[in-house]
């Protein structure tokens, strides 16, 4: 080749694409500075000009280049390099050899160079695409030189780059020439890129084969490698481990394709094709639910890959900061295999599944014939399927089962016999517990006091008995207090229904009657006592009347509801939620055994994030987990007939004797409790807090109550005298009047003033005996004021001949107070109620009211649905605030 032609092609070729920056400003400087030395150019081959040369490189090293020149009919040049430095091909030391060709025929060395004359003819096709990166992994043998340790596998990366299908090293020359349809194909090498490939990969951690020679690979070992190979590292000059790998890999699955061999320690597989979620049916009332996902042409189990995420302490339960869309999580398969499943989706499966991923695997969940884990739901259970982010095939029962836990009901009549009108809300109570019956359901019937639960119970088991789907008896617990009113209630509307009482010293006997009667009543205090005789009997249905008398799981009452053998079970409450939400899950637990898992995970995974970290979110799912089992109603919602019921709040000031003793008492029980408090912490200080602020709501009371000898003699009390004026006023006002003290010894003291005053009153606590004659006499006007203990006459009392209710001292709970106040606001009653609460101003008793409200707000966000939920127990500023002075 001529060297005018040679070197005209040379010049008009685009060095920035052959070469990056900066070795195109490395061999310029040393073309400049002279380094070129035993230049020689070789025309002997009529098609190819060779040129050899010398570049130093710093004394005294220098490199020999060898490159090649090939025009074609294009007038477009092919130019083949190669150097003896690390780089290999079309470093510094390259530009330098042909800068100095350039120079020698051309004068100066150009710094400016000309446009490339590239094209496409039918003998060569040029290919110009963006590389794609791959590592190609494989497993290397490999024994430790320092420690002579057994031979170990470790983890090698190949490394290439894809040109639309066309794989080539990383060293090599420019334009890399394959064959393509049967002509010669170039390959146009974009060398920057390649460099930027080549850079990430030691930000990955990964190391240049060569240079762990003599660190744990001898030479004869490291001889089986080459250039473009690394070795994945965990730092320090250690070889990764395979949980090490398989942390590694979706990182360098964001930057490289990769591809494994067999030998390799972990393997990468592909994303999931697809997700599937198979519902089939049992019997109606369980169901069989599994998780599977598509990876190429297998099917692998999800349920225990969701479990391993779960129990992974590093996973990422909530977004993290900057988190990409599309990050992925890296699920362990077996000991080699892993694969990449998306966080979003993830999180969306493991929410929902919490309850069942918690627990222990049920050896039951598999099928004889199918390795595939499965759960095992309940018809509520499975409301879980619509909230996961997947669709769901199969369960048509299902489905159909699902549609009528949340289609509203349409009203429905008891059978005919029953004696008493029912109103429309409660027929749709009746159709609601009727559908609870023909899916087999227990359920929590949590009305508002006083709009009748007992007859909408009494009208269910009527018209279960007359269809003859309940043919076994039915038992209820309830209060003592209230047997007499379950009595004339089922004598009154379903006369018809063969009773049995089981109270008294006499009940042994009664025990062989109960598969002869319809409805067996018993009480809470009896069961423990009963378990045994029956333990031997079958009911068709439990009802569970005032259920938060079982709210505590540990006792034995609440024990012994659990080993009763009953196909069905109803709780019956007002207020399935008082203090905390473990009183819920025992009422839940009792009437949908593992509805909401055990005690314990219940804690973890709702009573803790609601009441101590506000988690809106798990508390609305907890709001749908048992929305379908429960039947709450407002009376303001269902009852507008009702008259208005108006909350007053009386204050009065503490004065002389009585301020200076609370104030004494206040400082010596606050100097007690942080005693306490340092020595044993809040969590084991409980007896000696609740009991301080007792005797402070005691001098708040009345200083009598105090059994202290700094009391004696202290007979003013400030809120006793506003009880007695108001009383004075209402009664002359012709008002009818409740009066509730938690405090028997209050109702003492308050009494003995009215006789004192002439005023005719009634009283009830927990050694009343003729509860029922008391009542109706107060019914029926004989007396104006009704003084009743707050546990002994809080539930299950008709009262609506008053219409004044006055709450002497407050109490924690403001569900207590309620049911107390609906004594008198309930169906039946036409007048207007005044709600009084007496208050002594800056006292403890103005801390708890103002308590009141979280207690009340977690209730009406668990059972309600709405509002937003808080811590609800004691905390040191809590504590702080409650001993404050006056």
């Amino acid at each position: 080749m001529e060297d005018e032609r040679l070197i005209a092609l040379l010049a008009g070729s685009n060095w920035p694409q052959l070469f990056d920056r900066k070795a195109l400003r490395q061999g310029r400087e040393y073309a400049q500075r002279r380094c070129v030395s035993d230049f020689d150019m070789d025309h002997s081959h009529p098609r190819q000009t060779r040129i050899r040369a010398n570049v130093l490189d710093g004394a005294p090293q220098s490199y020999q280049c060898s490159i090649e020149l090939r025009p074609n009919p294009q007038a477009a040049l092919e130019i083949n390099m190669r150097c003896s430095c690390p780089d290999g091909t079309q470093c510094a030391h390259c530009v330098a050899a042909l800068l100095e060709a350039t120079q020698r025929h051309t004068g100066p060395v150009p710094l400016m160079l000309g446009e490339p004359v590239l094209a496409n003819s039918d003998s060569v096709v040029t290919v110009s695409v963006t590389p794609k990166p791959v590592l190609r992994l494989r497993g290397a043998p490999f024994r430790s030189r320092a420690r002579r340790g057994a031979e170990r596998t470790i983890g090698v990366a190949r490394l290439a780059f894809d040109y639309d299908g066309h794989r080539v090293p990383p060293d090599g020359r420019a334009w890399t020439r394959f064959t393509h349809e049967d002509r010669p194909l170039r390959i146009e090498r974009m060398r920057a890129l390649e460099g930027d490939a080549r850079d990430r990969l030691l930000t990955f951690g990964l190391v240049p084969a060569d240079q762990v020679v003599g660190l744990y690979l001898d030479d004869a070992e490291a001889a089986r490698f080459l250039a473009a190979d690394y070795v994945l590292e965990r730092g320090e000059g250690r070889p990764a481990s395979p949980s090490h790998l398989a942390n590694l890999l979706p990182r360098l699955a964001t930057a490289f394709t990769l591809e494994f061999e067999d030998d390799f320690p972990v393997e990468l597989l592909q994303a999931p094709d697809q997700w599937h979620v198979d519902v089939r049916d049992r019997d109606g009332t369980w169901f069989d639910v599994s998780l599977g996902i598509d990876v190429g042409d297998q099917r692998l189990d999800l349920l225990p890959i969701l479990r391993q995420v779960l129990a992974d302490p590093d996973f990422p339960h909530e977004p993290l900061p900057n988190e990409a869309p599309d990050a992925v999580w890296l699920a362990t398969i077996d000991g080699r295999r892993h694969v990449p499943l998306p966080l979003l989706r993830l999180r969306g499966l493991i929410e929902p599944l919490l309850e069942w991923l918690a627990r222990p695997v049920d050896v039951g969940g598999r099928d004889p014939d199918d390795e595939q884990e499965r759960l095992q739901l309940r018809l509520p259970q499975a409301a879980i399927l619509d909230e996961l982010p997947l669709n769901w095939s199969g369960g048509e029962t299902l489905r159909q089962r699902l549609h009528g836990l949340e289609t509203r009901r349409e009203p429905m009549q008891p059978a005919p016999g029953f004696e008493a009108e029912l109103r429309p809300y409660q027929q749709q109570g009746l159709a609601w517990l009727g559908f609870l019956a023909d899916a087999g359901l227990g359920g929590i019937l949590a009305d508002d006091m006083g709009l009748g639960k007992t007859v909408q119970v009494l009208a269910h088991i009527w018209t279960e008995r007359a269809s003859g789907r309940l043919r076994k008896p039915v038992l209820v617990v309830v209060p003592t207090s209230l047997i007499s009113n379950w009595y004339r209630e089922a004598r009154r509307f379903a006369p018809l229904l063969k009773l049995l009482i089981l109270h008294g010293t006499q009940r042994a006997q009664l025990f062989r009657r109960i598969a002869t009667h319809d409805l067996v009543i018993t009480t809470y205090p009896l069961l423990a006592r009963d378990r045994r005789r029956l333990a031997e009997h079958d009911f068709g249905l439990l009802v569970l009347d005032e259920a938060q008398s079982i709210k505590n799981a540990r006792t034995q009452a609440a024990q012994t509801v659990r080993e009763l053998r009953a196909t069905r079970r109803l709780a019956v409450t007002g207020t399935p939620l008082e203090n905390h939400l473990g009183e819920l899950w025992a009422q839940v637990d009792a009437v949908e055994p593992g509805l909401l898992g055990d005690e314990r995970l219940f804690t973890t995974l709702y009573r803790a994030p609601i009441e101590k970290q506000g988690d809106v979110a798990r508390q609305q799912r907890l709001n749908r987990r048992i929305a379908p089992l429960i039947l709450r109603r407002r009376k303001e919602d269902v009852a507008p007939e009702l008259p208005p019921r108006t909350e007053i709040l009386r204050s009065v000031e503490l004065e002389g004797r009585q301020r200076e003793l609370y104030e004494s008492l206040r400082l010596a029980q606050h100097s007690r409790v942080q005693a306490a408090l340092a020595q044993r912490g809040l969590s084991q200080s409980g007896i000696v807090v609740i009991d301080a602020l007792l005797k402070l709501r005691q001098v708040c009371c009345d200083p009598r109550l105090l059994k202290l000898d700094g009391a004696r003699g202290i007979t003013a009390s400030a809120k006793l005298e506003l009880l007695l004026e108001l009383l004075d006023e209402l009664i002359a006002e012709d008002r009818r009047v409740l009066v509730f003290s938690q405090f028997t010894g209050m109702l003492d003291l308050i009494a003995a003033a009215l006789r004192a005053r002439g005023i005719a009153y009634l009283m009830l606590t927990g050694g009343t005996q003729n509860r029922g004659a008391l009542v109706d006499r107060f019914q029926n006007g004989d007396t104006p004021v009704f003084l009743i203990s707050l546990k002994a006459g809080g539930v299950g009392l008709n009262l609506t001949a008053a219409d004044t209710v006055i709450h002497y001292d407050p109490w924690w709970n403001p569900a207590v107070e309620q049911q107390a106040s609906d004594r008198a606001h309930r169906i039946g009653q036409t007048k207007p109620v005044f709600v009084y609460k007496l208050i002594c101003a800056g006292t403890v008793e103005e801390k708890i009211q103002a308590m009141q409200v979280h207690k009340a707000a977690l209730a009406q966000a668990v059972l309600e649905g709405g509002g937003s939920s808080r811590a609800v127990s004691f905390a040191p500023d809590d504590l702080e605030e409650l001993f404050a002075p006056i």
